[in-house]
């Protein structure tokens, strides 16, 4: 296949010599390292989903409005709690949102006292609710220097925002002139790559040392751009970072499967409304959370490499933060074909979860 055809389903790309054969597979529960969870009605029909089968998530702050400080983090942090169903145990990892006016000073204070685990960079604009984002770097110069002096690491939505670059360069255009320069500005900064969709994004997050990595999501590695617009424009596969070329997809299914531990799941999932994906200008983001485990065995196995999933979902983000890898497992069976929901209720509201568009074998045990 030359560098420019693309395929609309996933492939099965085996690697030589590391074909496993099993039907059972017990991991170290997992966790998500990129989560987006809502609030109010959604908050509560969204979580079990996650909870079921993850043990902790880092939880995005873009809200309306954003979790800025630290005040605003215990608060949702109470929330998130207060909507978890009696019998689920699940511990949200917050996160502040970068705004030109954050205090270093609150930061610090709220990752001593362990209420934050990271802080979130969006460039404004560059996504759902980014409005409140970053213009100009150098004014959120104090944040980064005192993030690197305590050790805090910086999510980083890596996409400019520039109307003269096309949206399939956004993230190697980022990469180049925004978060390159930034990390040799700042001297120990941690930094992950959160969901990367690129060659290049893959390719930078291998170039980098210890304080360096990078979250893939689910859905990008399935899809890639044509499963969007081949056929009809399909909003349910509609993301941002948006799924790109074929070519990346492998990159991205190469990195994952890996086993390196500078690469860790972030599923990225993002409930919508169908009536807000489903319109003349519809939300970006798939909702994964509930059938993601199931999807992961399937893409590890074609790819030969059931050994390294408990790595990519339970193992290396804990090593990445900082954090002790969980001791409790969950065990996921192969069988016959497992039906998830097609939709979430929430409320008023009905939430599509991502159609992986291939049969899923792996279930996980109750």
């Amino acid at each position: 296949m030359d560098k420019g055809t693309e395929c609309l389903w996933p492939r099965v790309t085996p690697r030589a010599n590391r074909t496993i054969m099993t039907d059972m597979l017990t991991l170290r529960r997992p966790d998500d390292w990129h989560l987006h969870l809502r609030d109010g009605a959604m908050l509560k029909a969204v979580l079990p989903e996650t909870a079921r089968h993850f043990s902790r998530a880092i939880i995005m702050p873009n809200l309306v409005p954003p979790v800025v400080t630290s005040t605003d983090a215990a608060a949702y942090r109470d929330r998130i709690l207060a909507a978890l169903p009696d019998g689920m145990t699940f511990e949200p990892l917050m996160t502040l949102y970068l705004t030109e006016n954050t205090d270093p000073k609150d930061v610090a204070a709220a990752h001593a006292s362990g209420l934050i685990k990271a802080v979130k960079l969006y460039p404004a604009g560059a996504t759902t609710n980014s409005a409140s984002g970053v213009t100009n770097f150098e004014n959120v110069r104090a944040v980064l220097e005192k993030m690197a002096e305590i050790g805090l690491p910086l999510c980083v939505h890596g996409e400019v925002t520039t109307h003269d670059v096309d949206i399939f360069d956004r993230e190697a255009v980022f990469i180049d002139t925004v978060l390159d320069p930034l990390r040799k500005s700042t001297p120990g900064l941690r930094v992950v790559m959160e969901h990367i969709t690129t060659r290049q994004g893959v390719e930078y997050a291998r170039s980098g040392g210890d304080d360096l990595g990078a979250t893939i999501t689910t859905h990008h590695l399935v899809i890639n751009r044509n499963h969007i617009l081949v056929g009809g424009i399909k909003p349910h596969y509609y993301c941002l970072p948006v799924a790109k070329r074929e070519e990346h997809r492998l990159a991205l299914r190469d990195a994952a499967t890996s086993g390196e531990g500078r690469f860790f799941l972030g599923t990225d999932s993002a409930p919508h409304p169908d009536d807000a994906k489903e319109s003349a200008c519809g939300c970006a983001g798939c909702f994964t959370a509930t059938n993601t485990m199931s999807i992961l065995a399937e893409v590890f196995e074609q790819d030969g490499a059931l050994d390294k999933l408990e790595a990519f979902t339970s193992l290396n983000g804990p090593a990445f933060y900082g954090l002790p890898a969980n001791t409790d497992t969950i065990t996921l069976t192969k069988g016959d074909a497992v039906t998830y929901p097609e939709k979430i209720q929430t409320g008023e509201a009905e939430v599509t979860v991502f159609d992986p568009a291939m049969p899923l074998h792996w279930r996980v045990n109750a």
